[in-house]
């Protein structure tokens, strides 16, 4: 890391640049309320993702599909107005952006304009290259994604590791080297070998956000639920729990029931 790390008052695309440049890695997290969202902030996250993966964290749904493009609208909403200095990322949910540019474009005005959002991610290569060239010709920065691309995953069938063999990881390559040209500020890779991404992230000038990706990138993503031990189900390699909320919160949930039970309460310094 630079010794003369520059201080961010507020994160902008061209912030994640300098940020790469100077050798400085970026953090980022996901959250899809006002309240997360203001914490993660405060505690000075580079990137807030309001992903997709709230479809599975907030609505239960056993993939990212199911979720619509005003559901995201409304969680990146809530989001938007709790950031003050990082970059707020959102997912463009499935089935929104894949079949036409115009499509496309569509659902990122109706994100940027609705939510107050600063940029979109899709996933995808080199197939979405005139989509994201429609997208950005309008102004609106836009985030990529290779490797496991949770969208796909009835394509694919599993959640395994990407990009293991040669073929797939060409492919990666050269998808991640047209997103760079067709205008991408950043691209996420999603697990995959980690010394495939640290190629990639040697060969391209933008940032490259690895989540299962190994330590070679230029940034680091996690599920702020997962991170936060909240979800215990979910258990990757990847992931490092930083927190064990979820039984935290259920002691403090069982403490508040007994309490009520023996009218312990509130007591007489907590009413009026």
């Amino acid at each position: 890391m630079s010794e003369n790390k520059k201080t961010y008052k507020r994160i902008t695309t061209n912030s994640l640049f300098e940020m790469k440049s100077n050798n400085e890695k970026i953090s980022m997290l996901t959250a899809y309320d006002f309240s997360m969202a203001k914490v993660v902030d405060k505690a000075g996250i580079d990137i807030v993702l309001v992903g997709d993966s709230a479809s599975n964290v907030m609505s239960g749904h056993e993939t990212t599909l199911p979720i619509t493009l005003d559901q995201m609208i409304y969680h990146a909403s809530g989001v938007v107005k709790a950031v003050k200095r990082a970059l707020v990322v959102v997912d463009l949910p499935f089935g929104t952006y894949q079949s036409n540019p115009n499509k496309a474009l569509k659902s990122s005005i109706k994100i940027m304009k609705e939510s107050g959002a600063h940029a979109i991610k899709v996933e995808g290569g080199s197939e979405l290259k005139k989509s994201i060239s429609t997208i950005l010709n309008a102004g609106i920065p836009v985030m990529g994604h290779l490797g496991l691309t949770p969208q796909s995953i009835y394509k694919f069938g599993t959640y395994s590791v990407r990009a293991k063999e040669k073929a797939e990881a060409e492919k990666l390559i050269s998808d991640a080297k047209i997103l760079e040209k067709t205008g991408c500020f950043a691209i996420v890779l999603e697990k995959i070998p980690a010394n495939l991404a640290k190629k990639v992230s040697k060969i391209l000038k933008i940032p490259v956000i690895g989540i299962g990706a190994g330590s070679s990138v230029d940034g680091q993503v996690l599920v702020l639920h997962d991170m936060l031990g909240i979800n215990t189900e979910f258990s990757p390699r990847f992931i490092r729990r930083y927190m064990n909320l979820h039984n935290d919160m259920t002691q403090a949930i069982k403490k508040f029931i007994s309490d009520v039970k023996k009218v312990d309460f509130p007591n007489n310094k907590e009413q009026y």
